[in-house]
């Protein structure tokens, strides 16, 4: 006599069903942790990026400035090799000189002022109470910077260069460096 089990109502997953749903389940949470990688690394990288627009801009900024207020001819925005005041090359990040223009050859040391030492350009974070302007904050030296501005008349306009900034550097411990660029026309009109 064979006896036939009836089967219930409440029946289980199967080996190969876990299986399946444990390799699913594995590759959601294997991309969440990617994600979650991918964006504390960019928020590390962010102060070192705002910087190196920050800097970009003010370069350029000055640029127009000094041609705005008359304190250089249009002439004389162009690189050295073309017969202007512009170093040629990425230079490190120094103070402005008596021309009071950044990347020209009379650029100098900036001067000590605490947290900074003398030296390239300097920036100053908020310590460990996170509040700026209090005595524990830290100064970010910028020697890992460079900066190169690039003036290069617009072909077929005689009163038109481009000006380009290019800010590179390297994140502390990583080897590949970082570039930011802007870049502007200028006239000689204002």
């Amino acid at each position: 006599m064979t006896q036939k089990k009836a089967r219930s109502a409440q029946s289980g997953f199967t080996l190969v069903e876990t299986m399946i749903a444990i390799t699913i389940l594995s590759i959601g949470i294997i991309t969440v942790i990617a994600a979650f990688g991918s964006a504390v690394g960019a928020t590390q990288n962010a102060e070192e990026n705002l910087i190196a627009r920050e800097k970009a801009l003010q370069a350029l900024e000055s640029v127009y400035a000094a041609r705005n207020d008359q304190q250089i001819t249009f002439s004389q925005i162009a690189n050295i090799s073309n017969g202007g005041i512009f170093t040629n090359g990425p230079v490190q990040l120094l103070c402005a000189g008596p021309d009071g223009l950044v990347n020209t050859a009379d650029d100098v040391d900036c001067p000590a002022s605490p947290p900074c030492p003398a030296g390239p350009e300097c920036v100053v974070l908020p310590g460990p109470d996170g509040i700026l302007g209090t005595p524990d904050d830290v100064a970010m030296s910028l020697s890992n910077y460079t900066r190169q501005i690039q003036i290069t008349p617009v072909t077929g306009y005689q009163n038109l260069d481009q000006v380009v900034v290019t800010i590179t550097y390297t994140q502390a411990g990583q080897t590949p460096t970082q570039t930011y660029v802007v870049d502007a026309l200028i006239s000689s009109y204002q």
